[in-house]
């Protein structure tokens, strides 16, 4: 059994590590995107990629994989997202910090890509993201998109740009899906 002074240094052990994360959402709407993101990874094969990673979906898409193998690319531009996603590295799961997402070389076939990254104050949109990946990634997901999205995110000028697209929108911040190679619904 621990005393109560083990137990007080754990918490404060807990704590001080955590102080990082202490601005970070909570809330739900931060995870609404757990079931489409979840059901194109039982359809998808392949290499996942992670634009932006967070306290959902850089566990849900460790854990939902840590079997089978499947390679997954986290990256991340905010150090204390990138400290956290670190936790989570292994030789199927990279971790790396970017400074700009526009960076990324994209060289290869893709399964799944999720962008949920933050947009600063910048031209660059996570839909310009989105347009990188369009002709090598099987199925591209939105988090905060729909068909009324945040004009932040750039979203609703590259719908054109794919195939098939599909939104979820069941609960908000709705989810999109978009694909030039396979339909989701």
């Amino acid at each position: 059994m621990r005393t109560p002074e083990q137990l007080k240094k754990i918490l404060d052990r807990r704590e001080k590590k955590n102080a990082p994360l202490i601005h970070a959402s909570l809330e739900m709407e931060v995870s609404t995107h757990f079931p489409v993101l979840l059901d194109i990874m039982k359809k998808s094969t392949g290499k996942i990629i992670e634009l932006g990673g967070g306290l959902f979906s850089t566990p849900l898409l460790h854990w939902f994989n840590f079997e089978s193998g499947r390679e997954i690319i986290t990256y991340e531009s905010y150090k204390h997202y990138y400290d956290f996603e670190k936790m989570f590295e292994t030789k199927d799961h990279k971790v790396i910090f970017v400074k700009d997402f526009k960076d990324i070389k994209v060289e290869e076939h893709y399964g799944l890509v999720f962008i949920d990254h933050s947009v600063p104050k910048r031209r660059h949109t996570r839909g310009d993201d989105a347009l990188r990946f369009k002709d090598s990634a099987d199925f591209i997901v939105l988090h905060d998109a729909g068909v009324n999205p945040n004009p932040k995110y750039g979203y609703t000028e590259i719908y054109p740009h794919f195939k098939y697209v599909y939104h979820w929108d069941k609960v908000y911040p709705h989810t999109t899906v978009c694909s030039n190679r396979f339909k989701f619904k």
